[in-house]
């Protein structure tokens, strides 16, 4: 037959507070209300609180004072709330967890628990322990569900921040991709030209030596005219009256008609589109004339890839 300490032992209670419980209420109930008051101190919580209260230090092992000698077995009655006790030691307790102090005494004798009385009290504080449990898990998952929600919330910030930096980087290459391409055509045409007007120097001088040498006088030759060293346009377009560009865009989800200031980036067009389709655009083609538009493009503005006042593209 197992002992009380046993039993509490086997609730999962620790052996010090479990023996301290049954001192300080006399019994397995006793020592069961105990607990269940006094579940969220430690054992030197309430060894330091009980010398705290008496001015001195409690023995948490000193046996309860035994009865004297001819002394008849009584019980003590709460006259609050009607609650019987075999010992001091309960109704001690009792008032201590129900600041009741109306006690009185009583001829009653109380009988012991019966082992079935103490398994069916055991089985009910099993019960209110599991519930407990069960209680606290609950609110386990419901605090790292708000932690997880709080860790997504701020890995999607933090992504957000990532995407824009990433747009800027990409507009920021486009438009030096652009301005070395540009750069290149330019030097190509320098190139061209300078090859052009040496050819016709030398054209010049063999012409006047060939006079000279047959007598003749030198042809008079018109200064060349210098040829241009960019690719820019050499006169303004009617296209630059317009602050306004009408796309249609043929997708493969089918046809958007949308309308652009002149200033907007190609970019930002690819982006309307995504968001419209819900697709990734990677290139725009023209078809008249023939031309490919693509991520190195994207940073050049709707005006300066000559698709205003209106255009039609389609988004690949």
């Amino acid at each position: 037959m197992a002992s009380d300490l046993e039993n509490l032992l086997d609730m999962g209670y620790d052996k010090p507070k479990a023996e301290l419980a049954l001192k300080k209420s006399g019994g397995l109930q006793g020592a069961l209300e105990w607990l269940e008051v006094n579940q969220e101190k430690s054992y030197e919580e309430i060894v330091t609180a009980s010398a705290n209260a008496t001015g001195v230090d409690e023995d948490p092992n000193a046996e309860p004072a035994a009865l004297e000698p001819g002394e008849m077995p009584r019980s003590l009655i709460c006259n609050e709330c009607g609650k019987k006790f075999r010992s001091q030691a309960q109704a001690e307790f009792h008032a201590s967890k129900t600041q009741h102090v109306d006690f009185a005494e009583s001829t009653e004798e109380i009988a012991p628990l019966t082992e079935e009385e103490k398994k069916v009290r055991l089985e009910e504080l099993r019960q209110k322990l599991a519930e407990k449990r069960a209680g606290m898990s609950e609110q386990d998952k419901i605090d790292k569900k708000r932690n997880e929600e709080i860790r997504r919330k701020s890995t999607k910030e933090t992504q957000d921040i990532k995407e824009d930096l990433k747009k800027k980087e990409q507009l920021k290459e486009a438009a030096a991709k652009r301005k070395e391409k540009q750069d290149e055509v330019e030097a190509k045409a320098r190139i061209k030209a300078k090859i052009a007007a040496d050819k016709e120097e030398r054209r010049l001088r063999t012409e006047k030596e060939k006079a000279e040498r047959e007598g003749r006088a030198a042809p008079n030759v018109a200064p060349a005219t210098p040829a241009p060293t960019t690719s820019g346009p050499v006169a303004s377009k009617p296209a630059s009256a317009y602050t306004e560009a009408r796309l249609r865009l043929q997708t493969r989800a089918g046809n958007l008609q949308k309308t652009f200031p002149v200033t907007a980036t190609l970019f930002e067009v690819a982006a309307a589109v995504s968001q419209e389709t819900g697709t990734e655009v990677q290139s725009f083609t023209q078809n008249f004339p023939k031309k490919v538009f693509d991520a190195i493009d994207f940073g050049a503005t709707l005006k300066e890839l000559g698709l205003v006042p209106s255009s039609s593209l389609i988004v690949r």
